[in-house]
């Protein structure tokens, strides 16, 4: 019984030592804010502009660094950034994420005013 009784209390003891009470805290910055890096930017040319757009959000190249801005309506992309939401406006499904509403267009997705 001590020994059963041991192997428990030494097993409980193990689970909470080794689990991490941290938790991941995505940040966006709001339109204007100059960020110094990105993480892996996916470059896209829209009528002769490079946006840049790392994380779902999107950014333009300035003298010392990328300043958040919000993307222009017909911009095109091929994948949806992760944790968009399926939304429907008057009947037409549109994705979500971060306040910029894309719909399907073709292969890719095409960024749209609601």
């Amino acid at each position: 019984m001590k020994t059963i009784l041991k192997i428990c209390l030494s097993v409980l003891f193990f689970s909470f030592a080794f689990t991490s009470c941290a938790t991941t805290v995505r940040i966006h910055p709001t339109h204007g804010v100059v960020v110094t890096k990105l993480h892996h930017p996916r470059v896209v040319v829209h009528k002769n502009v490079r946006y840049y757009r790392s994380g779902g959000m999107w950014y333009v190249k300035k003298r010392r660094g990328y300043v958040s801005v919000a993307p222009p309506a017909g911009i095109r992309i091929t994948a949806l950034p992760r944790g968009y939401r399926v939304v429907r406006v008057r009947g037409v499904r549109y994705y979500r994420y971060n306040g910029v509403y894309y719909r399907r267009a073709g292969r890719g997705y095409v960024v749209v005013n609601v």
